[in-house]
């Protein structure tokens, strides 16, 4: 009796473990899967800002239109699949099928930000081949600078990609165009309407209410909130620093200014997005939002005459100005930060964009030059 008191005992406890056990596996999974839907969702929330916020806030260039929609369509096509191709490579760390598909949205955004430096002055297709010749410069820089590939960088903080997706794609654009703006561009004015600035405006606010997803997208569950919280704060910072900066500066408001410095202080809160205090996260916004209206108002004139080009959509001032800066205040907000691998990441960013945008403008102006610049009737049959 004794011995089958003690069979029972035991087999009651192992019943017991394997059934701890699978409550375990069953919790990890249902974790697992609540994890994917969120990343799920961030990405599609992502998507939007690609599409809708990108493509209408560069559809204020009058007359182009059908052209800056198409384009954006056509840039986000060609990064998504050449960036997972590339990530797929056993070379690459593995990932979830969603994490690398948010990488690839990244590098997408990082895509349209260059491009919107020589929009307008180029042929669609041309969209399609700076695309192709763009995404393997930005994993290769990725690599190097995030994923410390080569071990001579360090931990770089940069979460919401301040440095590696907004300075890159603006100094790879600003470079690019270089070779993609003759003296004839320079030119040409840029126009807009009443109709292009309001659509405009409206793709700014797009990225503006999704924009915490984009910095939030791929950090930990437990700092979701915080970095929420933190960019927002740093947009209200930029947008209200934008207003007295634009008034201030050129004595009435810019709706040009509202449409692109508003959206400073996301550029800029993102190295430190889910590191900075509240406080600090607004500081960063409005320091943001003032150099990017600086820069719109009065230094994007003297760039553009010093480097001989046109920056469409202003990048420099919206992705390059703001992105640098995040980078440099996460040396200052992060504690424990090692400074020289920051200021390594910061300086192989801006020269490998350079180098590969220099590289890039100069192949994609071999295949052609647009006939009438900022035009959809260049190449739309049903354009004015």
């Amino acid at each position: 009796m004794p011995r089958f008191t003690k069979i029972v005992a035991t087999t009651s406890l192992l019943l017991a473990g394997a059934t701890g056990a699978f409550a375990q596996t069953n919790e990890s999974g249902q974790i697992s899967s609540i994890l994917q839907v969120q990343q799920y969702e961030r990405a599609i929330h992502i998507m939007a800002m690609l599409l809708i916020g990108f493509g209408f806030l560069m559809v204020f260039v009058r007359k182009y239109g059908r052209s800056a929609l198409t384009a954006t369509f056509l840039l986000v096509s060609v990064a998504l699949p050449v960036y997972l191709s590339i990530g797929s490579l056993s070379m690459f760390e593995a990932k979830g099928e969603i994490e690398l598909f948010i990488l690839a949205e990244f590098s997408a955004a990082s895509l349209l930000i260059a491009a919107g430096a020589i929009l307008g002055r180029i042929k669609i297709y041309q969209y399609i081949i700076l695309g192709l010749l763009f995404v393997p410069f930005y994993v290769l820089n990725e690599l190097i600078v995030i994923g410390d590939y080569f071990h001579i960088v360090g931990k770089v903080a940069d979460t919401g990609g301040s440095i590696v997706i907004h300075a890159f794609g603006a100094l790879f654009g600003i470079a690019a165009a270089i070779s993609l703006t003759s003296k004839q561009d320079i030119e040409v004015p840029i126009q807009s309407d009443a109709t292009t600035d309001k659509y405009s405006v409206l793709g700014s606010m797009v990225l503006w209410v999704f924009w915490p997803s984009f910095c939030a997208a791929l950090v930990p569950v437990e700092a979701v909130p915080h970095t929420v919280v933190n960019v927002f704060l740093a947009l209200c910072g930029s947008t209200l620093a934008t207003y007295f900066a634009s008034m201030w500066i050129r004595g009435k408001v810019s709706i040009a200014d509202i449409a692109n410095a508003a959206l400073a202080g996301g550029v800029a809160v993102g190295a430190t997005c889910d590191f900075a205090s509240h406080p600090q996260a607004m500081v960063i916004g409005l320091i943001a939002g003032m150099l990017s209206t600086v820069g719109f108002a009065i230094l994007q004139a003297k760039q553009q005459k010093f480097h001989k080009i046109i920056d469409t959509c202003g990048v420099s001032n919206l992705h390059g100005i703001p992105g640098i800066f995040g980078g440099l205040v996460a040396i200052v907000v992060v504690d424990g930060l090692d400074i020289a691998a920051q200021l390594k990441g910061i300086g192989i960013t801006i020269a490998i964009a350079v180098v590969a945008g220099l590289v890039s403008g100069k192949i994609v102006s071999l295949f052609g030059k647009q006939s009438e610049i900022y035009n959809d009737s260049a190449e739309f049959h049903d354009a004015e």
